[in-house]
């Protein structure tokens, strides 16, 4: 039995190229300062990740499943958006860093916090509202029941 490997075309294996090319010249500029701090921020953020919050959204994801069923997709979705979100831009919705936003922008940072949480509702709400479209045209659909 003779096992072939998967290449994928052409332009799949050159931006796979690109992509790698990209990320190790990323990475050759974020390791020549401080490689050191570097690597022990990456390994921290790896535990952190693996020990501490997996296991959190693992069972957040089961709570989820066991009141929802099969529309979990309606929660994770906008959960994993906004969660990504609060992820890229946590230094400002915390106010962390509102002066060095200030001194770096000259402009205010305060109004983070609200935006993200509005687009939290919005993400929520338009799954909300897709989950009773799909659910009205399902039943639409379903024929009547015979008595």
């Amino acid at each position: 039995m003779r096992h072939r490997i998967a290449i994928g075309s052409p332009l799949t294996l050159l931006l796979l190229l690109c992509s790698f090319a990209l990320a190790a010249y990323a990475g050759v500029r974020l390791l020549a300062d401080d490689w050191l701090r570097v690597a022990l921020w990456i390994a921290g953020a790896a535990v952190l990740h693996d020990l501490v919050l997996l296991p959190l959204y693992a069972a957040a994801d089961r709570m989820v499943v066991g009141r929802v069923g099969a529309r979990t997709m309606y929660v994770r979705a906008p959960a994993a958006l906004s969660g990504l979100l609060l992820l890229v831009w946590f230094p400002l919705i915390s106010g962390m860093t509102a002066e060095r936003y200030r001194s770096a922008t000259g402009q205010s940072p305060d109004g983070f916090l609200a935006r993200w949480l509005l687009i939290t509702a919005a993400l929520f709400a338009g799954s909300a509202l897709l989950l009773a479209v799909r659910v009205r045209r399902a039943r639409k659909r379903r024929p009547p029941a015979d008595h």
